[in-house]
């Protein structure tokens, strides 16, 4: 997969760049995983986001080998639960071609350095680190050196954090786009702190985008007002089912407004170019003034500012071209309250 349609949108100040995190959710299940993307393209996201971890080297064998009771339909360990979660690289290459015919882009989060080596492996040019990865400077350092584009979440971190992370991406000139993220699920309204957005984006050389656990979206449009280049939201078929993720994700018809959504502040905030439209100009021509003839005015009459007065419609002669007019002789009889045209003078 190319990342140059990906950046092209990224560095498009006018386009907002919609992640649809599947993440979890597809429940080790292809088909379900093939649904989720329908639902991404149906929505009209950009791209589909999986996750790919090395089991074996997430947690510590004690950790990985306690009993874990809460999807006992995955597993009774959360090793066997993990396990189960995880797609291998002839399942993920059904996904990620589905997913590209489809026409989005396929990205997917690495929790280690051998899930960098297994997508690039796959042909995957665009890879996320979740949030707690911010801090883990050894895998920072192995997917800059991987001339792969990376998305970083910042949860979980201070600027000093945030800074560390940067600086590895730097001094690899690695391409980098940054995600405000708060870890905290759902992520109450009062601590989303989407003034960070603002601070990410002047301290720092790369694209600021959005990764969003609150309740709802409210303040994910609110990102995407504030100038998000990318938003990324768990979502899901349906938010009953058993899984780590569904609870906290959207539900397709949320999902499906969101986006819409968020499409709709693309158009509303515009280009930032002042120009009258199309529709104004109706407007503009009823409703701005012209001059008008206050009195009558006779041929050969010299004209003077006692002679104009202005009043709608505004098909005449403007204010600002008063000049044009404005001490030329009438070549005929003018009545009062009478458009003014330059015809009517030499």
């Amino acid at each position: 997969m190319n990342d140059n349609n990906f950046l092209s949108k990224i560095n498009n100040p006018n386009y907002t760049y919609v992640i649809a995190e599947a993440g979890l959710n597809h429940n080790g299940s292809i088909d379900l995983a093939k649904k989720l993307i329908d639902l991404a393209k149906e929505a009209g996201a950009d791209a589909v986001k999986f996750q790919k971890r090395t089991v074996e080297k997430l947690a510590i064998k004690s950790y990985l080998d306690q009993k874990d009771d809460r999807f006992p339909e995955f597993g009774n360990t959360y090793k066997e639960i993990r396990d189960h979660l995880e797609f291998n690289y002839d399942e993920y290459k059904i996904i990620k071609t589905y997913t590209e015919k489809c026409g989005l882009d396929f990205i997917c989060t690495a929790f280690d350095n051998d899930a960098v080596d297994f997508l690039k492996s796959l042909d995957v040019s665009i890879i996320k680190l979740a949030s707690h990865s911010a801090t883990n400077l050894e895998l920072l350092a192995y997917i800059a050196k991987s001339n792969v584009t990376t998305i970083l979440s910042t949860g979980m971190t201070d600027l000093d954090d945030v800074d560390r992370a940067y600086s590895i991406f730097k001094s690899n000139s690695a391409k980098l786009i940054l995600l405000h993220c708060v870890s905290s699920y759902p992520t109450p309204m009062n601590e989303c702190n989407l003034k960070m957005l603002d601070v990410m984006r002047s301290r720092y050389d790369a694209p600021v985008g959005y990764s969003g656990h609150e309740i709802g979206y409210l303040p994910t449009l609110v990102a995407v007002a504030k100038g998000a280049v990318a938003i990324e939201r768990h979502y899901t078929l349906d938010n009953n089912m058993v899984g780590f993720d569904h609870k906290m994700s959207l539900g397709p018809s949320e999902f499906i407004s969101m986006v819409k959504d968020i499409r709709a502040i693309s158009d509303v905030l515009g280009t930032g170019e002042k120009i009258v439209s199309e529709k104004e100009w109706i407007t503009r021509k009823k409703y701005q003034v012209s001059a008008v003839s206050a009195k009558p005015i006779k041929a050969g009459d010299l004209l003077t500012k006692d002679f104009i007065k202005y009043c709608n419609p505004g098909t005449g002669i403007p204010p600002k071209s008063i000049d044009t007019i404005l001490g030329k002789k009438a070549l005929i009889d003018i009545n009062e309250d009478e458009l003014l045209s330059k015809d009517f003078f030499s």
